[in-house]
């Protein structure tokens, strides 16, 4: 088991490490996060255990480094900068999805339609391709979603038009996009 931490965990950190800093640099620019977002949390969640087994297999090493006022320094101000996202940004209402979905999966068909660039009818025909009856464009996508067996929000989901899209409208225009 030795001989395996020995071998692996630093080679594994390196390269978890840096599929994390190209994840997270992705994302901090925008740049594809759907892809990008699942990968990042998952293999930077992975990148914890041959962490922690470096940790433990060169315990005794690490702690010579709180020796020195570069460690304490940079823990200060690691510390101070996590501080600082939590008091600037921690209250600001969180993820705007959070507070998004319900308003979209609450709203019948016929509002939530224009909304995904489409038609009430067509939604319908989406949604059941997707597995789900649909009785009448009064309804939500809440209701629907609940009669089919589904969590409304993995419905919107993938109902969404993807970037560029623009449904029925003939209209390709950028959009501010």
């Amino acid at each position: 088991m030795k001989l395996m931490i020995k071998k692996y965990a630093t080679p594994l950190i390196t390269g978890l490490f840096l599929v994390s800093a190209i994840s997270g640099t992705a994302l901090f620019f925008h740049w594809m996060p759907g892809m990008f977002h699942s990968m990042h949390v998952w293999l930077s969640m992975v990148l914890l255990l041959p962490f922690v087994l470096h940790m433990w297999r060169n315990w005794a090493q690490f702690l010579l480094y709180f020796r020195t006022p570069a460690m304490l320094v940079a823990c200060g101000l690691s510390l101070a900068a996590a501080i600082g996202f939590v008091l600037t940004t921690g209250h600001a209402g969180g993820n705007p999805a959070r507070q998004l979905f319900p308003l979209l999966t609450h709203a019948p068909l016929n509002t939530l339609a224009p909304v995904l660039h489409t038609t009430p009818d067509a939604l319908a025909e989406r949604l059941s391709h997707e597995g789900c009856t649909v009785h009448s464009t009064d309804g939500t996508l809440e209701q629907i979603a609940t009669d089919c067996g589904q969590k409304s929000n993995d419905l919107l989901l993938r109902l969404l038009p993807h970037h560029g899209d623009h449904g029925d409208h003939g209209d390709h225009g950028d959009h501010g996009h």
